[in-house]
């Protein structure tokens, strides 16, 4: 296995160093820009009759969350009483 002189080591990082700077920069001026507006997209897209779908399935998990929990407790409470 050859060993690669330090030389040499310097010069690949430093290249890296200058790539990886490189990509990096757009992406930062990208950003200060503030982005594209989607505004007009988003202003269409009405998600009312989701969310009550989605809450409507955490109420109905709850509720057989505390009627398991319930029914776990009157059971504990007839085994030891």
């Amino acid at each position: 296995m050859l060993k690669i002189k330090s030389g040499v080591r310097r010069v690949v990082s430093a290249v890296s160093l200058g790539v990886a700077a490189a990509l990096v920069a757009p992406v930062s001026f990208a950003q200060a820009a503030g982005g594209p507006d989607y505004t007009a997209l988003t202003t269409g897209v009405d998600f009312t009759s989701t969310i009550a779908a989605v809450l409507a399935v955490a109420a109905l998990l709850v509720g057989l969350w505390l009627a398991v929990r319930g029914a776990k407790i009157v059971i504990g409470m007839v085994r030891g009483g």
